[in-house]
């Protein structure tokens, strides 16, 4: 009989008592699990504290990584705070617990019931609650207090300019496992609250950066990575910035920005290479029309501090806002006509995935080749059939949907991916290296492809999300793709055991990695593709 038995009775017990000894049994045996013994000293330094520049913090020791959620790295942005530059967060005395995510930016939650956002957990961000002190980050590192020289991986989350958060699903554990790096991710204001143009409003100098303070937000947060990553072993003169999507827009801009030149070196652009962003004139008609709704007249701005933040989310007219080109923190358009100057010498990673647009046709019904015959005519006008015989030449055993989302691929997200890189290569300074994810997702059974998001936790080593779909090939992916970026995160080269030779884009050689279940190094675009979109006249 097991040692566990010693000490019971061995008449049959009452029920009451059966499910007591049951109850301290499952316990004793979870606790032994969860935090097995290692003599009365075996606690000390599972709860770590690190002293940051506004105050101690404490973090947990997960399996040897040590993990601080929800630290704040700025005030609380309601009140007379909404629309104004980030203001840093007041000193605290004591010792802060850092276990739990901060609240996510105030925004609509994802619906659990669409298909998209199940396979990327879009609905989980709001799981830390919602709010405007919402100015917080969180740190995954092998060590602290120790001195060290880790590369730092700082991640901006997608979700557009208007939803996500860096809690829920972007789990850094992975990866600082992997490469034995410092993972940040980061939340920051959003939608209106983050980027309405008020200084056209009326709003004068005082309101002159609303449009740009989910922009400045991610300085800030980049401030705080200068002035306290290294307490948590991080190196402050190796920091990357990475992001997928609305992400990588972030990214795009950051690069352009003179008040975040010199806090981060090295990028990474995942299927969100933004050239240019929005006119002042389309944003200030998007905020004439919030205003109008909002029942605030341009006299009366100060009042947009005092509604509640909910009022803003609710509002019909709280869509498609973003960072506007103020002239001054946002000085130009990220990467038109030209690369960024002010970042020349940063080395990007540049990337998408093969069927990025493929996302737009998951609740519709599978694509007949006349059906996609009469989208490229509707679409593409007298270049239809050259487009159609193109990608029928290139891609032989493609399904009609997937020829469709390639076409609407290359026309989007892969032809300002291209330009990105070319730009960022004609600068021959920092080198830019291109990828495309051609691995499919096995979500959907896999019926559409590398779709967009299929990336999303490849650079972090981690498989698990459902796009992903975990198994012993999403593992594999990620373990190569996951290899990639933290080589590239700690020299700025890709170039590692798990990848063939990866060399940086050029005009000439348009040498890209294909990440699949053989990773290969291809022209892209393939060259019937490129001079097809170069002589398309619909395009």
């Amino acid at each position: 009989m097991p040692d566990f038995f010693h000490g019971f009775s061995p008449v049959a017990p009452t029920r009451r008592g059966f499910l007591r000894g049951s109850t301290l049994l499952g316990a004793a045996a979870l606790a032994e699990v969860l935090l097995p013994r290692r003599g009365l000293g075996a606690e000390k330094g599972r709860f770590p504290v690190v002293e940051t520049a506004h105050g101690r913090v404490r973090g947990i020791d997960v399996a040897g990584i040590k993990t601080f959620r929800g630290v704040r790295y700025g005030a609380d942005t309601s009140g007379p705070n909404r629309f104004m530059p980030p203001a840093k967060p007041r000193a605290w005395s004591g010792v802060v617990d850092a276990f739990a995510y901060g609240p996510a930016a105030p925004q609509m939650p994802g619906d659990p019931t669409d298909p998209y956002t199940q396979a990327v957990e879009w609905d989980s961000h709001v799981k830390s609650g919602i709010g405007e002190d919402c100015l917080r980050l969180n740190v995954w590192t092998p060590a602290v207090n120790a001195g060290g020289a880790r590369p730092v991986f700082f991640y901006i989350h997608g979700g557009g300019f208007t939803s996500g958060s860096g809690g829920f699903p972007f789990d850094g554990d992975p990866l600082a496992r992997l490469g034995d790096v410092v993972v940040v991710t980061v939340n920051h204001r959003l939608g209106p609250l983050g980027y309405l143009d008020l200084g056209r409003a009326g709003g004068g100098p005082r309101l002159a950066r609303a449009g740009v303070v989910g922009m400045l937000d991610l300085v800030a947060a980049l401030e705080w990575v200068r002035d306290n990553v290294g307490r948590f072993g991080g190196d402050p003169g190796n920091v990357t910035i990475c992001g997928q999507s609305g992400g990588g827009a972030k990214v795009s801009t950051l690069m352009v920005m003179p008040s975040a030149a010199g806090l981060f070196h090295k990028a990474a652009v995942q299927s969100g290479s933004t050239l240019t962003l929005r006119s002042r004139e389309e944003s200030g008609e998007r905020a004439s029309r919030l205003l109008r709704e909002l029942g605030v007249d341009t006299s009366r701005l100060d009042e947009l501090q005092k509604l509640p933040w909910t009022a803003f989310v609710e509002a019909e007219a709280n869509a498609g806002f973003g960072p506007i080109v103020d002239g001054a923190v946002v000085p130009a358009d990220p990467f038109d006509p030209v690369a960024p100057g002010i970042s020349a010498d940063v080395p990007m990673i540049i990337g998408y995935t093969r069927e990025d647009s493929g996302v737009r046709a998951l609740a519709a019904a599978a694509l007949t080749p006349d059906q996609l015959e009469s989208w490229v005519r509707e679409t593409y006008a007298d270049d239809a059939q050259r487009i159609l015989a193109a990608y029928r030449k290139v891609y032989p055993n493609a399904t009609p949907h997937q020829i469709q989302a390639r076409v609407r691929t290359d026309a989007n997200t892969g032809r300002r991916a291209i330009a990105m890189a070319e730009r960022k290569s004609a600068q021959n300074a920092g080198p830019a290296y291109l990828y495309v994810v051609a691995w499919p997702s096995p979500a959907f059974e896999g019926r559409f492809g590398a779709i967009h998001g299929v990336d999303l936790g490849l650079p972090f080593g981690n498989p698990r999300n459902p796009i992903a779909g975990n198994t012993a090939e999403a593992r594999s992916m990620a373990d190569v793709v996951g290899s990639a970026f933290v080589a590239f995160a700690t020299t700025g080269d890709p170039n590692c055991d798990r990848v063939p030779p990866w060399p940086a884009y050029d005009l000439e050689s348009r040498a890209a990695m294909i990440f699949d279940s053989e990773c290969r190094v291809d022209r892209v675009p393939p060259e019937e593709l490129r001079s097809l979109w170069s002589r398309c006249d619909s395009c």
